[in-house]
């Protein structure tokens, strides 16, 4: 049987075979959002067995073994490395027609070079295989980072944070992969839970020295982090919302509302409406005062189930596409930035399909020609990062605006492995082009066709960003 994840996966006509492996599959990778744990890179951490590396906290995995009837035990609960191995390996043949049973071969092949398909048959063989190359060298987080070429990493970072492994990180001298935060601030909004909420601000006043007693001082800890996380190479945001907050609001209002907060008394649903708004647009003036490129992640309807959700937590996978008010909230939003020119370089994330134009179009109402694809409609999100919908965000983003100065893909994980994600991308990206030309919607320009690719897989996002590159992407030069 020929191999599953072959040379030419997913490149279905020449052009696209060539677009691929001549001008894009060896160029290196920035994955500027990701959620990889700071600490395993800098202790360049090894990996007990594929488990721990592959389904803890893998939530996508868990989903889908739930669906298959496997207890939870096997997903998140107390049963051995191997039998939860085991349990997905079952699993993974009823993935089929799933986004798991592509990514899940993919990363199989590359690291650890394993072309057979999972299944429970297979799964002692390649359990085996993979966990003995994890104990080696190449096979630590900073060595899988060499291997994917890599050239920086920039993590989800709370501005709480002492930022010590990034500190330990960045006083490497020349590293193959630099490793730089980004800027969280999602637990300053995070005002439904009211303890969580109070110990998250005496963390932060612990952090930055300073006391937090009003919304004042609040916003002095928050700029002192946020110049801390620029001194230490941040040079991007990151909000994950529901929706974007715009209501109207009074400093006022806001200094009333958060005594409230301070003190433990909930407040009133527009009473914390005003209060976001007013937070999101100070920390997009931060970002903008920076230089930095500022990033919100809209849609997901998160933990929806109450009673798993008391068992084990937030992030379990219990959340879904969600169907939020997007248009006008983040059309005032940005349009109050923009109306001082206040407005940072931005990236827009949709969750939800329907939106896809809305995003698309959304972006070309604040480009100003001050820097190329100042405004971003960023690349499928969460449940839309699949076959389907990558090439429906592309599609949508080729129709309304210019899809060349795409800044490309992003791997969201928490997974080491997930690289395999941007050869995911690349390929597809190539395959499209190859098709457009079979069709005759482009010209068989491999020059203008391959800078295109190029582009979108590495060059935007190293020139929009600004971020300073480790070895694996220094000298790196289009393909002409």
């Amino acid at each position: 049987m020929t191999t599953f994840i072959h040379e030419d996966f997913l490149l279905e006509t020449d052009v696209a075979r060539d677009l691929y492996h001549r001008y894009v599959a060896d160029l290196p990778i920035i994955d500027y959002h990701c959620h990889l744990p700071v600490a395993q890179i800098a202790s360049d951490h090894q990996f007990r067995s594929l488990t721990a590396i592959w389904l803890d906290g893998d939530h996508y995995k868990w989903r889908a073994m739930r669906a298959n009837g496997i207890a939870e035990r096997f997903c998140t609960g107390d049963a051995s490395d191997y039998d939860k191995f085991e349990a997905w390996a079952r699993t993974v043949p009823a993935t089929l027609r799933n986004p798991l049973y592509h990514w899940t071969h993919f990363e199989l092949k590359r690291p650890f070079g394993v072309t057979e398909l999972l299944s429970e048959r297979t799964a002692r063989t390649i359990y085996d295989h993979c966990t003995a190359l994890l104990q080696t060298p190449d096979f630590s987080t900073q060595g899988l980072l060499r291997q994917f070429r890599v050239a920086v990493v920039c993590t989800t970072d709370d501005p709480a944070d002492s930022l010590e492994h990034h500190h330990a990180l960045a006083r490497r001298t020349d590293p193959d992969t630099r490793v730089v935060p980004t800027w969280r601030p999602d637990a300053a909004l995070a005002i439904e839970d009211l303890p969580s909420f109070n110990a998250w601000l005496d963390r932060l006043g612990s952090t930055a020295g300073i006391s937090i007693p009003s919304f004042d001082r609040l916003l002095d800890a928050l700029d002192q982090r946020h110049a801390a996380f620029h001194e230490a190479g941040c040079r991007a945001s990151d909000h994950g919302l529901e929706q974007i907050y715009a209501d109207d609001w009074t400093d006022a209002e806001v200094a009333a509302t958060f005594d409230k907060l301070r003190s433990g008394k909930a407040v009133a649903i527009d009473e914390g409406r005003r209060y976001k708004a007013a937070l999101l647009h100070r920390f997009a003036l931060m970002d903008h005062e920076r230089g930095w490129v500022q990033q919100y992640h809209l849609g997901a309807l998160r933990n929806t189930n109450s009673r798993m959700r008391r068992t084990l937590g937030a992030d379990s996978g219990l959340d879904s596409v969600g169907d939020f008010e997007m248009a006008r909230p983040l059309a005032r939003f940005l349009d109050r930035l923009d109306e001082h020119d206040q407005l940072a370089r931005t990236i827009l994330y949709n969750m939800n399909p329907r939106d896809n134009e809305l995003f698309a179009t959304m972006i070309g109402n604040f480009q100003d020609g001050s820097v190329p694809g100042k405004m971003q409609y960023g690349s499928a999100w969460w449940f839309l990062d699949q076959k389907d919908g990558m090439e429906a965000q592309i599609r949508a983003l080729s129709n309304m605006g210019l899809f060349s100065r795409f800044v490309g893909m992003v791997t969201d994980s928490r997974s080491f492995l997930s690289y395999s994600r941007h050869e995911y991308f690349r390929r597809l990206v190539c395959n499209l082009l190859g098709a457009d030309v079979r069709r005759g919607l482009l010209p068989d320009d491999r020059n203008l066709l391959g800078r295109l690719a190029q582009d979108v897989s590495f060059f935007n996002a190293r020139e929009y960003l600004g971020l300073e590159l480790g070895r694996l992407g220094m000298n790196v030069e289009r393909i002409a």
